[in-house]
């Protein structure tokens, strides 16, 4: 199984529970900007506590999951995965952010013909600005040339970004990353 129809199953699954949730990471990187490899596909979802066993018994048969490391993610509004049995690739779901950020982010989801499928997914402005997070976590290039990608490809509102990005404490890097983008199309 390839990482599309990977997607497409676990999407389906997540509808048929109704559980609400929006791609992000490299797949949602690659829909808004420059293309890019990516071994894993990131989903943000908004599970409650008594979705657990629901979640666990939908994706038993073909992943590996631990009902501990959900029911934790789900308490602690953190993160775990699930690893197709046949195919080895990896899903993160990422738990929604209850502060301000995060909540306003998961209402901002789009939806878009992904793959042939509607999907949910992260709006290109919070991808940078979860990019730009990121980057101040770890400072890994790659965030920096998403976001230029990102940028580029899909205009977003570079005003939103400003905003949040002085509340994240990001705007040098996001002011930098402008600057750049500026001098390199001199």
């Amino acid at each position: 199984m390839d990482l599309v129809s990977l997607l497409k199953l676990v999407i389906k699954k997540l509808e048929k529970l109704e559980i609400p949730y929006m791609l992000t990471g490299g797949l949602a990187v690659s829909f808004w900007g420059l293309p890019r490899t990516t071994h894993d596909i990131d989903i943000i979802i908004k599970a409650k506590r008594e979705d657990k066993d629901k979640i666990v018994n939908i994706f038993k048969k073909d992943f590996y999951i631990s009902e501990e490391a959900v029911s934790q993610a789900i308490e602690q509004s953190f993160t775990f995965n699930i690893i197709h049995y046949k195919a080895g690739l990896k899903i993160d779901f990422w738990l929604t952010k209850k502060d301000p950020f995060g909540i306003l982010e998961f209402q901002r989801k789009q939806k878009k013909k992904i793959f042939g499928k509607e999907i949910f997914i992260i709006s290109p402005e919070d991808l940078i600005l979860e990019k730009l997070l990121w980057y101040k976590k770890g400072e890994s290039p790659r965030h920096l040339e998403d976001i230029a990608g990102i940028i580029e490809i899909s205009k977003p509102d570079i005003n939103y970004i400003k905003v949040w990005a002085i509340q994240e404490s990001t705007i040098e890097i996001f002011e930098e990353i402008l600057r750049n983008r500026s001098l390199n199309s001199l």
